[in-house]
């Protein structure tokens, strides 16, 4: 008989990213407010330390790199499989070892909840 599972401890730390990642991101046409910069930097906390504010708190960007082309597209590849999953898209710029990506809601003009969920998710990615 399986033994049944030990709860975690009430005030057990969460996986990096984990709560983050197992929502989706809703649809925003506009209408709401950007994240502050103090909301952002609270966000920033729950995702890859790799990740860093960008254009005065309206975005967040990292570089991701690769040993070679090949490797490359297939992370862009899988990154491209989740946006669309989630209907958000990042901006990337891409090379033969690297690829930089930035969210950020442009309906809005500035961060919402949605860019740190995909965060979240590609930070789970393999980069090889």
């Amino acid at each position: 008989m399986p033994t049944p599972a030990t709860p975690a401890a009430p005030n057990a730390p969460a996986t990096q990213g984990s709560s983050l990642t197992q929502k989706h991101c809703q649809p925003c046409e506009g209408g709401v407010a950007p994240y502050t910069v103090e909301q952002a930097q609270a966000a920033l906390a729950q995702i890859s330390a790799d990740w860093h504010l960008a254009e005065e708190g309206r975005a967040i960007r990292r570089e991701f790199g690769f040993r070679n082309f090949y490797h490359t597209m297939s992370f862009v590849n899988a990154l491209a499989h989740l946006a669309n999953i989630e209907d958000h898209h990042p901006d990337l710029e891409v090379g033969y070892s690297y690829c930089r990506v930035r969210f950020s809601t442009h309906a809005i003009g500035g961060l919402s909840e949605n860019d740190f969920i995909c965060a979240a998710k590609l930070d789970r990615i393999p980069q090889r």
